[in-house]
């Protein structure tokens, strides 16, 4: 990356996500990437993470400055809680810029806004859509993406649908600033025999359990069809015991569910070796799975939604239900060559997708909210962090 490009460095902080080291979701995985090239750029980087049972408190990570702070432990109010402590700590520091991830935050952006705090909210997909909120929650995040509109010195979204949402919805523009794919080579395929898998030789899905990544989907589809490679399913979500029992209830001896994996290089080494990447996200705009999958040239089978699309184009193979999977499955396994040249294809495509250009363009844009702040005679005192609250 290039050296500051601004003469000023600044204290931004970066709000809204279960924190780093990143081992949930996109949200998580933005703030790693983005926030240690910030900081390696010279700027001041704070990032709020939940606290964590059991657990010790890192107070730096990859140059970022961490501060955890409890959360509710209930799914509607586990983010909303941790971002209003978040908020309350930021409103006595008083960064030059905060970042805040999820437009269910927006009910604390006026804290922010009083203490004279630029703010941009990455708005995520259409968080609504999510089956796992019922009528109470889809109507909350359909006002809390009003707030966000309202109360937001900035938008950012992920993906050019997002962005054609909110133009359309509510008449406004935003920042594209999509995510990262990491370019994965060499191919090693050593860790492979930890899970008695041959490369080339399975399936993988990797999600949370939740309806809308249709996990439930992609099983019952494969379990349908003549499959001879196995399917291997790495995921489980909080929260979400009832749809994982589904989930599991649907497979048969071929498809193994192994859970989380957090080694980051065996799980790089899952997506560089399958026949085939299924990958069955709807509503969260560009998705950090399948950058990293087309990064790591595997051949992808995508939900047919328009986000998928964007990224994957004519690489894709796509599927809108059960029915539709056997007959992929079955062309995947048949003809291998056509499979890697897929591949192939896709990893060039996701050269465009740089986490280098991506930090750049949030640098870009905390600079222009911090120079309105100076603009507006807005107060830039300290961003101390004291250990306290660390």
């Amino acid at each position: 990356m290039h050296q500051l490009s601004h003469s000023k460095p600044l204290r931004i902080a970066l709000v809204g996500t279960r924190g780093v080291p990143a081992r949930y979701g996109g949200f998580e995985t933005a703030v790693e990437e983005v926030g240690q090239r910030l900081a390696a750029l010279g700027h001041d980087v704070v990032v709020y993470c939940r606290t964590t049972e059991g657990a010790e408190a890192e107070t730096e990570y990859k140059g970022m400055r961490l501060v955890h702070l409890p959360a509710l432990k209930k799914r509607s109010l586990e983010t909303l809680s941790h971002t209003g402590l978040s908020a309350g700590h930021l409103f006595f520091r008083r960064p030059d810029v905060a970042i805040v991830f999820n437009s269910a935050n927006s009910p604390w952006l006026p804290v922010l806004r009083a203490a004279g705090i630029p703010v941009a909210t990455h708005v995520d997909g259409l968080e609504w859509k999510r089956a796992k909120w019922g009528t109470v929650g889809k109507r909350y995040y359909r006002v809390a993406e009003s707030l966000a509109v309202r109360w937001s010195d900035a938008l950012i979204a992920d993906a050019a649908g997002i962005q054609d949402y909110y133009r359309a919805e509510f008449g406004v523009e935003s920042t594209y600033l999509a995510y990262g794919a990491p370019i994965l080579e060499g191919g090693a395929s050593d860790r492979l025999a930890e899970m008695d898998l041959e490369p080339g030789r399975y399936h993988l899905v990797v999600a949370r359990f939740e309806p809308e990544n249709h996990v439930h989907v992609i099983v019952e589809g494969y379990v349908r069809s003549e499959a001879t490679l196995p399917l291997v399913v790495v995921g489980l979500a909080p929260y979400a015991d009832e749809y994982t029992r589904r989930i599991e209830s649907l497979g048969d001896r071929r498809v193994r569910f192994v859970g989380g994996i957090w080694d980051q290089e065996l799980l790089d080494q899952l997506y560089a070796n399958a026949r085939i990447y299924w990958h069955g996200h709807s509503v969260g705009g560009t998705n950090p799975s399948l950058l990293r999958a087309m990064g790591a040239g595997v051949a992808t089978n995508a939900f047919d939604v328009n986000f998928n699309r964007e990224v994957l184009g004519s690489n894709g193979e796509y599927f809108s239900g059960p029915a539709d999977i056997p007959d992929l499955v079955h062309a995947s396994e048949a003809s291998e060559s056509d499979t890697v040249l897929r591949g192939k294809k896709s990893q060039t495509d996701a050269l465009a997708y740089d986490w280098d250009r991506v930090a750049e363009g949030y640098e870009q844009l905390c600079a222009e909210l911090a120079g309105r702040r100076g603009a507006r005679g807005r107060r830039s005192g300290a961003f101390p962090l004291d250990r306290a609250g660390s």
